[in-house]
């Protein structure tokens, strides 16, 4: 099973120069990085993201990594990266486009079930 993390643009081209990821101004804050599982992405997009564009979706393999699964909003468990996504675990980087109405329209490759 992946896990995902909504990032802009900007910031993943900065990861990828440095060959890791250490999480958005929130994660630092947070002590984690945030991330959704499948059927969670699209209300966390709409939810964190709405209306903004440069977005990238990117797809991890959360083996092998300190993820935990925690509660958050309604008590629903979310995958919390506790310390730098290495980029070796990443398995996709796709656009996360707005549609003709403003909303985020997912990747096929992400299960919506």
């Amino acid at each position: 099973m992946l896990i995902y993390k909504i990032v802009s643009a900007a910031a993943w081209l900065d990861a990828e120069r440095e060959g890791v990821f250490r999480g958005s101004h929130v994660d630092e804050r947070d002590g984690f990085i945030h991330f959704s599982a499948a059927d969670q992405v699209a209300e966390t997009a709409s939810r964190h993201f709405a209306g903004q564009d440069d977005l990238r979706l990117v797809s991890v393999d959360p083996d092998g990594l300190d993820v935990r699964w925690e509660p958050s909003r309604g008590g629903a468990l979310f995958p919390h990266l506790y310390g730098p996504l290495l980029l070796t675990a990443v398995r996709s980087v796709d656009l996360l486009a707005l549609d003709e109405r403003g909303e985020h329209r997912l990747p096929s490759s992400v299960p919506t079930t």
